[in-house]
């Protein structure tokens, strides 16, 4: 596995000492031929090891090494035999005859499978063409131009001495095509363009030592013996086969690199005149003016190029935001936006439906099957529509229409075709399903405000629902008077949502007899603009039965999370270790929820076992897919605390079937604690069950220091309740002796 390595360094030694031998002796050539020899035969045994999906190219390549050695002999020999070096000669014509093969099986090895690097980089082959360009300007004015000129050097002699630059510049292009090859970048590619670079390197070398002094073979030599170690390198490591697809990154990516290799490239021209005019040469303007033109247009299509490609990702990023992720259909952001455009217009129609049942197809077939039901009910929606209709997804089993220029009649009409569409059973995993939506639709004849059409939508929908399954409402202005308090309250909470009503307050958690906050529980609070303060036991219920509890529970776990960072960066060893926070049995049964939970985690960059989870006996009592949410979430590092423990459905048997790290012993075995009698018998059983478990006990609801202190001496060792601390917004983490428990 590590014979490549063994190669690159003995080779790396070997050109390294070679500068050393004497200049022209037997033992030089030898060892510089004798290696260059040794680097083909290494370059082929590499591909038949390794097995390149392309190992035509590479024998190709092979045997441009092995025709660039012959011509280093035939370099070699003429020089003994004739004492001198003809220019040009055989060798000449070998190196000519070497370069073609290079350059193609270059190509070829440098790309991979077939097609598996597909000409879709339109962006490389211009950064390409750009800096051959480039380079072709400078060998032109110094050295091919100059060259073709020297009328006192026969014709063939120039055409010789032009021939290498010329192959420089191809070779140069070749090199530049496989570095700016999207996902080619492997260490067999590197090896192979480093080889090239070291081969062009000394040709340049080479071409100007011969114009301006004697050759001295050493240090030239070396590099050229450098490539030929690369080169073999490049067949002998592993990554000649490319095993995985490389990542499909957008071809026209334009980064500091590319940026920077561009404007190098351009500045080229101005670079060659500048040049021209400290030497006092003649300017040659027909190739200046022909490199600039021709850079001009090179680097105007590449940056046409990338404004595209800038364009084309706002489109479908702008898409992705506008769209529900798993019907396709326009989300809740998109739908608010056409409605705005559409009452704008004039007379339009806005339907809001939600599916009867659809939590009972969870629990019983998961949430592959009920994912699947909405894509299902989606194709139904969207076929039931005039072309100009929209419709959305507003989030969990809750879609919308909007029939824009529709009038009552019309609308009427739309709605029923939707409800025909939902009467028959949908077919889903094998499994025919029947589901039931209930219909709200209200119209833009008596406002003109978007978001009060969208709530009379959801006043009619819940009137609907009073009147059981399959059924639509229309608004009309006594069912503000006559729909009942919940529906009410769940519209107006959908407001409260959008506009900023809720906030999070924070009550601690202290570990006893010191009273130090361990953590905080995070609670919401709603203030109503014109209600005032309206009690979370009020609106919760509401939340829960409508849907608005996952909405709104995302909110609060982003909002705590962020706020428990903001407390571990300012107050450092002070801050509440952990915070935690309530989730309802909907969100626990919403697909995704856990999915959520690590985004946020992620998002914030919260670790995850700073976060407890708290959910009910409830929640959790029916198992199904509730149980193996709070299992994956325990997976994550999230820990998991059972609230209100004691008071719900065989509490004790839930602790062999969920994976519990905390109990919060319910605030009704803890009022009394205080008093004689049998008051403490159920609360000195649950510590006893806690320890036992290995689980951390949470007394709620202390109110007293009395009782503080015989929690303690019961075993308690964490509390909760107004007597530490009410919850608020920014509660006070410091130790206060007041808190503290006396220890007898």
């Amino acid at each position: 596995m590590r014979a490549w390595w063994t190669w690159l360094t003995v080779g790396v030694l070997v050109c390294l000492g070679y500068p050393l031998l004497p200049t022209g002796s037997v033992v030089s050539t030898l060892v510089y031929n004798g290696l260059g020899l040794t680097a083909v035969v290494v370059t082929v045994l590499g591909v038949r090891r390794n097995r390149p999906p392309n190992p035509r190219s590479w024998y190709l390549f092979a045997g441009g090494m092995l025709t660039f050695v012959a011509a280093d002999v035939v370099y070699e020999v003429s020089g003994l035999i004739l004492g001198t070096h003809p220019y040009p000669y055989y060798d000449d014509a070998l190196y000519g005859l070497a370069y073609p093969m290079l350059w193609i099986g270059l190509l070829g090895a440098s790309r991979g499978r077939r097609n598996y690097d597909r000409p879709r980089d339109l962006a490389g082959a211009i950064d390409a063409a750009v800096i051959a360009v480039g380079v072709g300007l400078i060998y032109w004015v110094f050295i091919i131009q100059p060259t073709l000129t020297a009328h006192d050097t026969p014709m063939l002699t120039r055409l010789v001495s032009v021939a290498y630059p010329t192959f420089d510049v191809l070779t140069c292009t070749v090199v530049t095509r496989m570095l700016t090859r999207t996902g080619s970048r492997s260490p067999s590619v590197l090896l192979l363009a480093a080889g090239c670079l070291l081969n062009l390197g000394c040709d340049v070398a080479w071409t100007m030592t011969e114009t301006f002094a004697e050759y001295s073979g050493g240090i030239i030599n070396s590099g050229f013996l450098l490539g030929y170690v690369a080169w073999a390198g490049a067949a002998l490591h592993p990554s000649v086969y490319p095993r995985h697809r490389p990542l499909n990154a957008a071809a026209n990516d334009f980064g500091r690199g590319r940026l920077s290799l561009l404007a190098a490239c351009t500045l080229l021209v101005p670079a060659v005149l500048f040049i021209q005019g400290v030497r006092r040469d003649e300017i040659n303007w027909l190739a200046v003016g022909l490199g600039a033109v021709a850079l001009f247009l090179l680097v105007l299509a590449r940056l046409a190029g990338f404004v595209g490609q800038v364009r084309e990702q706002s489109v479908k990023l702008e898409d992705l935001a506008m769209r529900d992720e798993l019907t396709g259909l326009a989300n809740r952001r998109m739908f608010e936006l056409s409605v705005t455009d559409a009452v704008a217009a004039g007379e339009a129609q806005v339907c809001l439906l939600d599916l009867n049942g659809f939590k009972v197809v969870n629990d019983l077939y998961g949430h592959t099957i009920g994912d699947r039901l909405l894509v299902a009910v989606a194709g139904r929606l969207s076929g039931a529509l005039r072309e100009q209709d929209v419709a959305a997804r507003m989030g969990g089993d809750e879609f919308a229409v909007l029939m824009p220029g529709a009038g009552v009649t019309e609308g009427d009409a739309v709605v029923r075709r939707l409800a025909a569409s939902l009467r028959e059973p949908i077919s889903v995993g094998g499994h025919e399903l029947l589901i039931a939506a209930t219909f709200g639709i209200a119209d833009t004849a008596a406002t003109g405000d978007p978001i009060e059409l969208l709530r009379r939508a959801d006043v009619a929908m819940y009137a609907a629902k009073e009147g059981g399954s399959r059924q639509h409402r229309r608004f009309t202005a006594d069912l503000d008077d006559r729909a009942g308090e919940a529906a009410r309250l769940g519209v107006e909470m959908r407001m409260g949502l959008d506009t900023g009503q809720f906030r999070m307050v924070y009550q601690p958690i202290v570990a006893l007899p010191h009273g130090r906050t361990k953590y905080v529980e995070s609670l919401v609070r709603w203030q109503h603009p014109e209600r005032g303060f309206i009690s979370p036991a009020d609106f919760i219920p509401v939340a829960e039965q409508n849907g608005l509890i996952v909405e709104l529970g995302e909110w609060i776990l982003r909002t705590a999370c962020d706020q428990f960072v903001v407390w571990r960066d300012r107050h450092g060893a002070d801050a509440p270790q952990q915070i935690s926070v309530n989730v309802s049995a909907r969100q626990l049964n919403e697909p995704g929820f856990v999915a959520v939970v690590a985004d946020v985690l992620a998002c914030t960059g919260m670790d995850a076992g700073h976060l407890i989870i708290e959910v009910t006996e409830t929640a959790v009592f029916g198992g199904g897919t509730a149980v193996q949410a709070v299992n994956d979430l325990k997976d994550l590092g999230v820990r998991i605390a059972l609230d209100d423990f004691g008071t719900g459905h065989s509490s004790l048997g839930l602790l062999q079937t969920v994976p519990v790290d905390v109990l919060k012993v319910d605030k009704s075995f803890v009022d009394n604690l205080t008093m004689a009698g049998r008051h403490a018998v159920i609360a000195t059983a649950l510590i006893q069950v806690s320890n036992g478990l290995g689980l951390d006990a949470v007394a709620e609801g202390v109110e007293t220091a009395e009782q503080a202190a015989e929690l303690y001496r019961l075993g308690y060792l964490l509390a909760q309740g107004y007597h530490f601390g009410r919850p608020v917004a920014e509660p006070d983490f410091r130790v206060s002796e007041d808190l503290a428990v006396p220890v007898r």
